[in-house]
């Protein structure tokens, strides 16, 4: 007989699948009055059954976001979405109706779809009919249509036989899922390994090399990358030394070759064969990489193999990437031998008097060289004087050694071991002992035979010391002099250069006089200082402000974090919980400045406890440098907590002091290094310029170019022409961006419209050309393509154009130009562009390399004869870069009281510790200050003003930042011909700046002292005017992320110290992150 036991209620948690039951086991959905509702058997139910089931419920969506084309499937999850296929009536996302796949249908919890295109972005509900019950995602389960654009890649190059890690930036890639997303490199797939925020894939190979599209396939929407992907030639090997290897493997090999820069990993394997009757016998050997030595030369190391080599066939192979190369010379492949072998030293000791010591064996030097092999008596090294086929000699130290640490239990006497070790292995061949018998040399002898060659020997050094030092000075002096005359020569240019410089500033000190400097308000300042240089950027949820919590938990986060803030705001907790994140290994040193910057987003309402706690760290901080008496490495880097916050508390304090005094001369140092840049030529593609002050960024070719004026129609603004300068050379883009700067000049640069979505348009006559940096008329050479120019399209001087917003043509139909296609003839086309100076291709950029020695020297000296401009240059901008330097270094004006409070800590600190030494606290102080934000603000003006720094501008920017490192530092620096442009530069004002900075820390030593009560009224003030701007609750969600991942260290820390014992604070974080994770607590 047969039975079979049915239970109703397993696996039918929901009507639906309730009534999807088989009906010959007579299942019911049972809903009892005050009893929960299930899936019984009939009899059970003591209630009329349902036949109806409720509407359906969608708990949960995969993917949750899609492109625009649509095409991708939608997994929806949920209960009560039907008992069968043809129950599901119809599906839509976001308003969009979305094509069921009955296949991957899955009785009441599993819908799948096929999403519809959009048109545009946007984000909605997920809504399903069952047999006309409709149900609806909630709030927080919703679909996003988006659209993903790739931005760049890295590497942009790779090896023919594939291979590379190529990883793919851009914005919304993480768009649908990974199998959603499909890569191609040119006509080859790259398999996609990683999905995200960037997409990481590897290259299949190609057939030939040639640059080529790498394209992104989201649910059948094609998306071209901007950069093309060269498959190069794949790698070669030219050489191998040595050739040959012990079997017990170890011994590096270098291999030189071509190619091996597009590589990303290297590995060596050696394959053994022996054949055996029937059958082959492969055995595989995987050795590693030592090191990478440059772009040509890798070093393996040996693995090691099988004791009897000669009765195998071995096969080295070098694999780069996808690459598989077999080690081989001219003549022979890399060979294994068999080990040699030693004899061990009779009676198992030598008797060592101070001589050679002599190992013998067999076949020492067949694969093994004096440079290579290594020998030991005990622990230290017995330098080999001699290797042959039979015998090593080698010299032993003078000193019998002690014997190793493992040998000391069973060693004889107390004997060291002598060890020879060939590569990976060790033969131990006895015990030395020394023998301890007095020298018959009398001491009268021995004095004069050490002493006097050492006399003669000192005596030498010094005069020839002296010789160099007076040549380095007379060499100094001459450099000094022939920079002297050069700046005599280009004198009377600077002088006209800055006078027109200055004519040219008054308009722009017109211009701040209206609309005063663009100083940005204090959140985005900090937003900038702090998290702009994190991973993330501009999109740091610090910047955006945006915390994803669902609505219905929203009210109760914000209780535990406001929670969370009073447990930081106990100093007990705060020190414990730094400590305890700086002593966890994976704490790095970047996760360390972002942590310490959300502290102090945190902590800004409560600045004077910010600072104490600041005090508090640096004091631990200055005692460990103290104890181990280096105490001038002390700030040298941010690789703590407190030095990041030491950073930010800097940047609190001076920002009104920006404001209101170094505002004005650093915004001119900018404007003048902007307006001085673009009056000569600047190449779009290289971003280099003929006025620069850095060598690096200066365009070495004479490029002819003539200056310019534009008169400029602004659509919907006004009948005015306005007139604006701009040369002949400049790209399309560029003459767009010097427009938009002289017409907007009185706006912040954040409203200005971007130069890509404007359209400039040129009206010679009754015709008109929509003007642009790529299209059909456009230069070609071969592969290379120009930018055009205004000199291409001869606009001349006075020339009429009009500024419009793309879109929007002006020009008779006729004539209409697709100005947003216009870029795509050169991504089809594979072409290479160039502005102003054309790139050296690869077949010269390889004879150049072979280009004899006097080419290199003339080269040079081309680029000697360019150092006049950058004096040039200099000699302009000199008068504001000085009216900068005096402006943050003058102690006679308004000193920051943070300033003077700071310096006056680290006095007191030195005195504390008896550091007499004046150059270790003048360290600190520019360390502190100078530094760590004097140096930042300068290189990054964008962080204090609304302003886009260029390149360019950017170049000549880090010069002066340079200066100004060069200028805390007391270090002299000799100069010589082979000093940094940068310090010939300024060689000249250096000792002036040095000297401005010791006046400045003199000054502020002779200050009156600002008190703790004035600096934290100064701090109560910054925290009262400003907190109610920051993003603090985001800071203190990001901060409890530290604590979630470190949590059972945090507690552990906690209940370890009696003082947080006392306050009950590991209990109290317990029930923080029981609220803040939604779970339920014992406590």
């Amino acid at each position: 007989i047969s039975v079979t036991l049915y239970n109703c209620s397993y696996g039918r948690s929901d009507c639906s699948l309730c009534l999807a039951a088989h009906r010959d086991y007579k299942c019911v959905w049972c809903e009892e009055n005050g009893k929960p509702s299930k899936c019984v058997y009939e009899k059970l139910c003591h209630a009329p059954p349902t036949d109806t089931c409720p509407h359906p419920e969608i708990t949960r969506i995969e993917p949750k976001t899609g492109p625009l084309s649509g095409g991708i499937l939608l997994t929806i999850m949920g209960s009560n979405l039907g008992i069968k296929a043809e129950d599901v009536k119809n599906i839509t996302v976001a308003d969009e109706e979305c094509l069921f796949k009955e296949e991957f249908y899955s009785v009441s919890t599993r819908i799948v779809c096929q999403v519809g295109p959009m048109n545009e972005p946007k984000q909605g509900q997920i809504e399903v009919n069952i047999n006309g019950k409709l149900g609806k995602s909630p709030s927080e389960v919703l679909f996003t249509y988006q659209e993903p654009h790739p931005s760049r890649i890295r590497p942009e190059s790779g090896p023919q036989a594939g291979g590379t890690t190529l990883t793919i930036t851009g914005t919304n890639l993480a768009t649908g899922s990974k199998k959603d997303v499909q890569v191609s490199v040119g006509s080859q797939p790259c398999n996609v390994t990683e999905f995200g925020d960037e997409i990481v894939c590897i290259t299949g190979p190609n057939s030939k090399v040639e640059a080529v599209q790498v394209t992104m396939d989201y649910g059948g929407m094609a998306i071209s990358v901007p950069q093309l992907f060269t498959y190069s030639e794949n790698p070669t090997v030219t050489k191998f030394l040595p050739v040959n290897s012990f079997s017990s493997g170890g011994r590096n090999i270098t291999v030189t070759g071509t190619g091996f820069e597009l590589i990303q990993s290297f590995s060596l394997v050696v394959y053994a064969e022996r054949p055996e009757a029937g059958k082959t016998n492969l055995k595989r050997f995987d050795g590693k990489l030592v090191t990478r030595l440059n772009e040509t030369t890798v070093v393996f190391s040996s693995p090691p193999i099988l004791e009897d080599p000669e009765n195998y066939n071995i096969t080295t192979i070098i694999l780069m990437d996808h690459y598989h190369l077999v080690v081989k010379n001219e003549s022979h492949s890399f060979a294994y031998v068999a080990d040699p072998t030693f004899e061990n030293f009779t009676d198992g000791i030598k008797k060592q008097v101070n001589k050679l010591i002599n190992a013998k064996g067999s076949n020492l030097n067949k694969a093994m060289t004096i440079d290579e092999a290594q020998a030991f008596v005990g622990d230290e090294p017995c330098n080999i004087k001699t290797l042959t086929e039979t015998d090593l000699y080698c010299e032993p130290p003078e000193v019998q050694p002690q014997p190793k640490k493992r040998q000391k239990r069973d060693t004889i006497n107390n004997l060291p071991e002598f060890i020879v070790k060939f590569g990976l292995r060790e033969w131990i061949l006895g015990r030395v002992e020394y023998d301890t018998r007095v020298s018959d040399i009398p001491l009268n002898l021995i004095l004069p035979l050490v002493l006097i060659p050492m006399i003669a020997i000192i005596v030498i050094s010094i005069i020839c010391y002296r010789r160099k030092s007076q040549q380095a000075e007379r060499e100094y002096e001459k450099i000094k002099s022939q920079l002297e005359g050069l700046e005599e020569s280009v004198r009377d240019r600077c002088k006209k250069e800055f006078t027109d410089l200055m004519i040219e500033m008054e308009d722009q000190t017109n211009d701040i006089n209206e609309a005063g400097i663009p100083v940005l308000d204090y959140k985005t300042y900090t937003d900038r200082v702090f998290f702009l240089p994190s991973k993330d950027g501009e999109k740091d949820v610090m910047i955006t402000g945006k915390l994803d919590i669902p609505e219905a938990r929203r009210q109760t986060v914000e209780q535990a974090l406001n929670q969370f803030s009073n447990l930081l705001n106990s100093k007990s907790f705060l020190i414990n919980f730094i400590h305890t994140l700086e002593n966890q290994r994976e704490f790095s040193a970047r996760a360390k400045v972002y942590f310490a910057s959300l502290l102090t987003v945190a902590l800004h309402g409560k600045l004077e406890y910010y600072t104490d706690i600041m005090r508090t760290l640096f004091l631990e901080l200055m005692e460990q440098y103290v104890v181990a008496k280096n105490p001038k490495l002390m700030l040298r880097r941010s690789e703590t907590v407190v030095e990041r916050m030491l950073s930010n508390w800097m940047s609190i304090c001076l920002y009104q002091y920006l404001k209101d005094n170094a505002g004005e001369p650093l915004y001119k140092l900018f404007k003048a290094i902007k307006h001085q840049v673009e009056k000569g030529p600047v190449d779009a593609v290289l971003k280099k310029a003929k006025y620069t002050l850095n060598d690096t960024g200066l365009l070495g070719d004479d490029v002819e170019y003539t200056q310019l004026t534009v008169n400029v129609y602004v659509q919907d603004g006004g009948t005015d022409s306005i007139p604006v300068k701009v040369l002949n050379c400049d790209t399309i883009s560029q003459v767009k961006e010097k427009i938009i700067d002289q017409v907007y000049r009185n706006l912040p640069c954040s409203q200005w419209p971007k130069a890509e979505s404007v359209v400039l348009e040129w009206r010679p006559g009754s015709t008109a050309q929509i003007l642009s940096d790529l299209d059909l008329t456009s230069q070609r050479d071969g592969r290379w393509k120009r930018i055009n120019t205004l000199m291409h399209y001869n606009v001349r001087d006075g020339a009429t154009l009009i500024l419009s917003k793309m879109g929007i043509s002006q020009q008779p139909e006729d004539n209409q130009q697709d100005v947003p296609g216009e870029r795509h003839a050169l991504l089809e086309d594979e072409n290479k562009v160039w502005h102003l100076v054309r790139p050296v291709d690869e077949i010269d950029e390889g004879k150049s390399k072979r280009g004899s020695v006097k080419e290199k020297e003339r080269t040079k000296a081309i680029t000697e004869i360019y150092l006049t401009r950058l004096l040039s240059v200099k000699g302009t901008l000199q008068q504001f870069v000085d009216n900068f330097f005096h402006s943050v270094l003058n102690s006679n004006h308004v000193v920051p009281p943070a300033v003077k409070y700071f310096f006056d800590f680290l006095d007191e600190q030195a005195e504390k510790h008896d550091i007499k030494d004046e150059d270790t606290i003048h360290i600190w102080k520019t360390n502190s200050l100078p530094l760590r934000f004097w140096v930042n603000i300068l290189k990054n003006p964008h962080f204090i003003f609304d302003v886009h720094v260029h390149e360019v501008v950017d170049a000549s920017l880090s010069v002066i930042a340079q200066t100004f490192m060069d200028a805390c530092t007391r270090t002299e620096h000799k100069l010589s011909r082979d000093s940094p442009s940068n310090k010939l530069l300024y060689a000249k004002e250096i000792s002036n700046y040095k000297k401005m900075v010791e006046d400045y820390y003199k000054g502020i030593r002779q200050m009156v002292p600002v008190s703790d009560q004035d600096m934290n009224t100064h701090l109560a003030e910054i925290s009262r005017a400003h907190t109610d701007s920051l993003n603090t609750l985001v800071a203190l969600h990001q901060l409890y992320q530290y604590t979630n991942k470190y949590y059972d260290e945090i507690i552990n820390a906690l209940e370890e110290d009696p003082a947080a014992q006392k306050m009950q604070l590991a209990f109290r974080l317990q029930q923080i992150a029981a609220a803040l994770e939604n779970k339920v607590t014992d406590l």
